[in-house]
């Protein structure tokens, strides 16, 4: 069984569509195996994918080849995550606002601007992020 390689970073939700995986191949952020691969590359269960998004390395074992989307649930039975335990805090996640709370005010606004420009996450200022500021 096998599916290609940016089908199925978009089907296991790494990317948000499957043009920005094909994207992401292109410009040489995907390794299948320590090797760079083109978005058809063809991936099987047992191989090693390194993903480098947003300055940091995740590394996935393929368990199953998917070349459809698929429930989130289904998706995190897919494959493993070998991502060191002390990267992972590290990978930005989506920030979410509480449901009812409408957009953000102006004074929001400024205060996302000035930390989005002030703030770029490293492995070493990992320890200076907040996870629930704002919230």
């Amino acid at each position: 069984m096998k599916a290609r390689i940016d089908a199925w970073l978009w089907s296991v939700r790494v990317y948000k569509t499957r043009s920005e995986a094909t994207t992401a191949c292109r410009a040489g952020h995907i390794r299948v195996n320590g090797e760079p691969v083109k978005a058809a590359y063809a991936i099987k269960p047992g191989d090693n994918v390194r993903i480098r998004r947003h300055g940091f390395d995740r590394h996935l074992q393929v368990v199953k080849p998917l070349a459809k989307r698929v429930s989130a649930q289904v998706a995190a039975t897919a494959y493993v995550d070998h991502t060191p335990e002390r990267v992972k805090p590290a990978i930005p996640q989506v920030p979410v606002r509480p449901r009812g709370s409408g957009r953000p005010t102006k004074k929001e606004r400024r205060q996302m601007d000035q930390l989005r420009a002030s703030w770029v996450p490293t492995v070493e200022n990992i320890e200076d992020l907040d996870l629930n500021a704002g919230l």
